[in-house]
């Protein structure tokens, strides 16, 4: 089937052709978004607040099997070099026993490095693959359900092999009646229902946990219960997800950012636990082969990457929230084409504007800027002394250089820095740790796609379009003049852990190099 020129570019950052039009056609599922969007809001507190008793069933369930895990870790492994692997593990094998839930927060957890500890993560990664698929007869029943006839009046095919399975939803190639080749994503039966009665078992137990596993510092149980339910609770409704993709597609048309393509809901087959969208293809976000290949460029892939997600973030308060080689590809025409939008960072006006300023600060090497963005982004308390957070940061002298000092120096000032942040009451706020969570992505993309590309040039580049794009409207939003706006290259060279006048230039290999001399100091393998 031929598809028709699109008429709805202006909408949406959208494939030039149109499977259909999202302008021309009445979107029926759209019109109760914003209410749904409400009532999970206010729903939130209540699933998230420590019940006097959980689901019983549910609970004995968990506490056997995450008891256990514990049980044996402390027997075995506590106090030892192994500790923190051990618990890792044990703690990725109960959530695998344990389901759904647990597979989706371990999977949440695998994407922060960074935010949790790496034995964590990296254990946490195991579980991205190992979600066993619905069989294709009750796919067909939740199908036929949200339809409401059967599902050969709407798909001339629907292959029962799913594409993916993961642990909310598993996605499937179709085609319609009318010929388009589309995915369809199906939510897992019970999930809605498990999904609530597992946060509520985990709002029970995260406070008993309190001290006692050592996951992150500024993750505590409780705090990783309720960031865990924040992000959740939207994919648990697909008219959300589809919404979100017309969002973000709208923002892109919007900065001018068209280097990213979104794929087009379907203006009628979209339900709370059905989606029906345009199938897209191209190559794998890691196949940087396979792409210089094509004579795609592959620095400008990244680079674009990188500045529609900060914009999105900084000017409308919308980005992506789940960035990893599994939700982006670059078509042929060097386009990244975005999916999966369960997670997406929606930031209030008041938390935009503490992330602009924590991007503008940053460039000008405004630390108390930097930290008091922080504060009213919900990463510290409200009530916060700034200047006394600086003061035991150690943030008012000159910066630390890692790479020069003594693994056991090294050692205290993590542990120094991590115990002034905890007194502060310090935590990780939804939106910033989805925006830690995709420059950590974007970090590795790098690695990837573009080793030799210079960190301080790219720095100033994005700065520069900030500037010269954007800079008169964001100045007047931080009520600044805007010539106060200016790059401290010095400062972000600092930033990088260098001294600003050793280096003129740091490739992403280099940084790299750094990267791994740090690690080898921290874990006692350097051996000088």
């Amino acid at each position: 089937m031929t598809s028709p020129a699109a008429d709805d570019l202006d909408l949406g950052s959208f494939t030039n052709d149109a499977p259909w039009s999202v302008k021309s056609n009445t979107l029926v599922w759209r019109a109760g978004v914003d209410r749904l969007r409400a009532e999970q809001l206010r729903a939130l507190p209540g699933l998230t607040r420590p019940p006097k008793l959980p689901p019983l069933r549910r609970a004995v369930t968990v506490i056997r099997i995450l008891g256990l895990a514990i049980v044996i870790w402390a027997v075995k492994e506590r106090g030892r070099d192994t500790s923190k692997t051990g618990i890792s593990r044990r703690v990725r094998l109960a959530a695998e026993k344990l389901g759904p839930t647990y597979i989706k927060l371990a999977q949440i957890i695998s994407a922060g490095e960074g935010v949790f500890p790496k034995e964590l993560v990296d254990e946490c990664k195991k579980c991205r693959d190992q979600v066993p698929a619905v069989p294709y007869e009750k796919v067909v029943d939740i199908v036929e359900a949200e339809l409401g006839r059967p599902l050969h009046a709407v798909f001339q095919s629907f292959d029962p092999a799913p594409l993916a399975a993961a642990s909310i939803a598993q996605v499937h190639r179709a085609v319609l009646r009318t010929g388009e080749e589309v995915v369809v994503k199906v939510q897992r039966p019970g999930i809605d229902e498990l999904v609530r009665k597992d946060l509520k078992v985990l709002a029970w137990l995260a406070p008993f946990l309190v001290g006692r596993i050592p996951v992150s510092a500024l993750a505590n149980p409780p705090a990783l219960v309720e960031l865990f339910a924040e992000t959740i609770i939207e994919e648990l409704d697909f008219r959300l997800e589809a919404d979100n993709m017309l969002d973000l597609g709208r923002v892109f048309v919007e900065l001018n950012q068209l280097g990213f393509v979104v794929p087009r809901p379907h203006p009628e087959h979209v339900t709370a636990r059905m989606l029906v969208m345009q199938k897209m293809d191209g190559f794998n976000f890691d196949d940087a082969v396979g792409m210089n290949a094509a004579g795609i460029d592959t620095e400008a892939v990244v680079k674009t990457g990188m500045i529609g997600f900060l914009e999105g973030a900084f000017l409308h308060g919308v980005f992506h929230g789940d960035l990893h080689g599994g939700n982006l590809f670059v078509m042929e025409d060097g386009r990244t084409a975005l999916v999966d939008f369960g997670i997406t960072g929606r930031l209030t006006e008041r938390e935009r504007m503490a992330f602009l300023k924590m991007m503008m600060t940053a460039t000008m090497n405004d630390v108390r800027g930097q930290v008091d963005a922080l504060r009213e982004l919900g990463a510290l308390p409200l009530d916060t002394d700034v200047d006394a957070v600086i003061k035991d940061l150690g943030l008012d002298g000159p910066p630390l250089d890692p790479t020069k000092l003594e693994p056991d120096e090294m050692v205290a000032e993590l542990q120094r820095i991590i115990k002034a942040l905890l007194a502060y009451g310090a935590r990780m706020p939804k939106p910033l740790m989805l925006y830690v969570k995709n420059l950590i992505f974007i970090d590795g993309a790098i690695a990837t796609l573009a080793p030799e590309l210079d960190m301080f040039a790219v720095v100033t580049d994005i700065a520069m379009h900030f500037a010269t794009t954007h800079g008169q409207a964001i100045s007047e939003q931080l009520g600044m003049a805007q010539e106060e706006w200016k790059l401290d290259l010095d400062g972000v060279k600092a930033g990088f852990g260098v001294d600003p006048n050793e280096m003129d230039r740091l490739t992403y290999a280099e940084l790299q190099e750094r990267r791994q001399l740090i690690n080898k100091r921290l874990t006692g393998k350097f051996l000088d």
